[in-house]
């Protein structure tokens, strides 16, 4: 196995998406606005393949394998969340999605970590680590002092993970009407 990681290509789309729908589940359906498996794929191939919104490919960052996607990041910073929310905001209005706010996830000062997957056919293969590693690089690099990330509170063994690795409960998040616990690890 070579993993290297690299900012995601439009090409990457229809790679990323289904990986994004296994990280985040129903909130998929929330932020396309669609409730059809393929609508939501493809709303998120739509929102990837442009530069305003969270899940754009500029957002994204891949852990590639020989040319094979086996993992994704999806990261931005907290002051640029307003903005890149209103954009998705606008997108599903001009839907008339159900659901057309969008709650910001990170505090200004924050690199956040909006979606973090590898592959299931990578799984327990470091992959994860090496993105978490890859997100406080780019965190120090744009001269953000704290890297967050929200995870649900049912997903236990993952919130230990992100213990074990330096984060720390910061507060609860809504996230989409969803309970998340946020965590922050200090960059320094």
């Amino acid at each position: 196995m070579n993993i290297t990681v690299r900012r995601a290509q439009l090409a990457d789309g229809p790679a990323v998406a289904p990986l994004i729908i296994d990280a985040i589940g129903d909130i998929a359906q929330r932020i396309t606005g669609e409730t059809n498996p393929q609508a939501v794929t493809a709303g998120l191939i739509e929102l990837f393949n442009r530069e305003d919104n969270r899940n754009s490919h500029l957002n994204t960052y891949i852990a590639d394998n020989n040319g094979q996607v086996a993992g994704i990041l999806v990261i931005y910073g907290g002051d640029e969340a307003i903005q890149l929310d209103a954009n998705l905001e606008k997108w599903l209005a001009a839907k008339n999605a159900p659901i057309q706010t969008i709650e910001v996830e990170a505090r200004a000062d924050e690199f956040y970590i909006d979606t973090l997957c590898v592959n299931s056919a990578f799984r327990g293969q470091g992959i994860g680590t090496i993105l978490l590693n890859y997100a406080e690089k780019l965190c120090a690099e744009k001269g953000y002092k704290k890297l967050s990330l929200s995870v649900e509170q049912e997903k236990v063994r993952a919130r230990q993970l992100y213990e074990k690795i330096g984060y720390v409960y910061a507060e609860p998040w809504m996230i989409i009407g969803e309970e998340f616990d946020h965590m922050i690890k200090e960059i320094h």
